[in-house]
């Protein structure tokens, strides 16, 4: 990056060039996704690859979570479970996950959490975000999320 130039500095304030500006919020980026990159090739050594490659997503699970579906189904159909037998780990009727699932019922934390541990996930990998739900989409506008890096 070349130097910066400021234009006025007050003890509240500084101002830049834009150009400047929007190259401090680029380097600001590329530095996030570094560490990102670094923490997530961390994990990776610490578990192995084989065992974090079991948390990637495939390009078809990404797009049913992109066109609204349940993650709870998501994540519990690539573990290979049934509902009853995730329900019957996580101490939770079949019937409430099945209402989870379908969005009728947002599940409470205590069932999420529980659900999550059994599918070894983080409770943020199965709550939509904001203004997605089940039977929304359309793609599109799930496309305008931007998710925060997580590592598990």
């Amino acid at each position: 990056m070349t130097e910066i130039k400021i234009l006025a500095e007050t003890p509240d304030t500084v101002t830049l060039r834009r150009a400047d500006f929007q190259a401090l919020v680029a380097a600001a980026a590329d530095a996030a996704d570094l560490a990102a990159v670094r923490a997530h090739s961390t994990y990776e050594d610490r578990v192995g690859w084989q065992a974090a490659r079991r948390n990637y997503l495939s390009r078809r699970e990404v797009l049913r979570l992109l066109d609204g579906e349940s993650p709870v189904r998501v994540w519990r159909e690539k573990r290979g479970l049934s509902q009853r037998a995730l329900a019957a780990a996580a101490q939770i009727s079949p019937s409430y996950l099945a209402e989870i699932e379908t969005g009728r019922k947002p599940g409470s934390k205590n069932a999420l959490l529980a659900v999550a541990t059994v599918l070894e996930v983080l409770l943020e990998d199965l709550v939509h975000p904001p203004g997605i739900s089940p039977q929304s989409g359309p793609r599109g506008a799930a496309r305008s999320y931007s998710p925060r890096g997580s590592s598990r």
